[in-house]
């Protein structure tokens, strides 16, 4: 009888490891009700590139995920202790051709969770359309982003978020996903399909970390005509490196940008740290971007409690 009370405890214990284990798994949400528009056809079954593929960083390798004709919103909430109401569509880069999916997404759902903030990762369509012109963005990612940023606002009230404190994140082709929504957020990339998309796609703000693909191809002293920076665009929190050859005019460029209209922005761009340092931590100083960026997070009261 002493076994049988024994081995039912230890029973009762594994339920409810397994119960916590079941509740902790995070929420996913499809961003589309059906089928989204603009599909790119069959790409085959979606995928996770790891070694040889993954790219070693800090002795980790990145979990790289693909052939994504699904977008969907994985949900990532903070202690309720800690929840300060703030919320962030975090978007991972990877050249629209991958998705850098704990890099550049779920890492950094988890330092958002760490000040207080909701993240949302994204998981956008890749990889590029086979006809897509060289040298161009797709559409199907800036569609994914705006349906995502209104999805999460729409939900405000349910979740506990302050519908004016909802950002966006974005690397490298997810910086440049982040900067085309908050500068298009008045011309949907879609025709409207539901209540959802009679809610606002502008974030409140936003964080682009060593962005790609702002400049205008033709004219690399400017922004590309598709990044409508204006008075209306949220203020900006920018990190570059300064030996990201290739890539870390945009972010200068961003910001003159964006001081000409007037809207507040912060540049930080580190001697080193290349492209891809993620918030992994590092010598490089480039590693230190996140306490930047939660302090200016903090002074512009987006961390205040509920």
């Amino acid at each position: 009888m002493r076994g049988m009370k024994k081995l039912s405890a230890l029973l009762c214990a594994f339920c409810l490891l397994c119960g916590s284990a079941v509740a902790a798994e995070p929420l996913v949400l499809d961003v589309w009700p059906g089928r989204p528009p603009g599909l790119i056809g069959d790409i085959g079954p979606e995928k996770i590139q790891t070694p040889p593929g993954g790219r070693a960083v800090s002795e980790k390798t990145v979990m790289r995920l693909t052939n994504v004709s699904r977008p969907t919103l994985t949900v990532y909430r903070p202690a309720k202790d800690k929840d300060t109401g703030a919320a962030v569509l975090v978007s991972p880069g990877g050249g629209y051709n991958i998705l850098a999916w704990d890099l550049e997404g779920t890492e950094v759902a988890a330092w958002l969770n760490s000040i207080g903030v909701t993240g949302f990762v994204l998981k956008y369509r890749v990889p590029r359309p086979p006809d897509l012109p060289k040298g161009e963005e797709p559409v199907q990612p800036l569609m994914d982003a705006q349906r995502a940023l209104s999805l999460v606002r729409s939900k405000a009230a349910e979740w506990g978020l302050d519908p004016h404190r909802i950002g966006a994140l974005g690397f490298s082709a997810g910086g440049h996903l982040t900067a085309a929504l908050a500068t298009n957020f008045d011309q949907r990339a879609y025709e409207p399909l539901d209540d959802v998309d009679k809610v606002s796609c502008r974030p409140d703000f936003a964080a682009l970390v060593y962005p790609a693909y702002l400049v205008d191809k033709a004219n690399p002293s400017q922004l590309s005509p598709k990044i409508r920076v204006n008075a209306q665009t949220p203020p900006m929190f920018i990190v570059a490196a300064a030996d990201d050859k290739g890539y870390v005019v945009n972010s200068p460029y961003m910001w003159l940008a964006l001081k000409a209209a007037g809207v507040p922005a912060e540049l930080h761009v580190y001697e080193t740290g290349g492209h891809g340092f993620g918030l992994r931590p590092s010598d490089k100083p480039s590693s230190t971007w996140p306490q930047r960026c939660a302090e200016w997070m903090r002074a512009r009261g987006l961390l205040k409690a509920k």
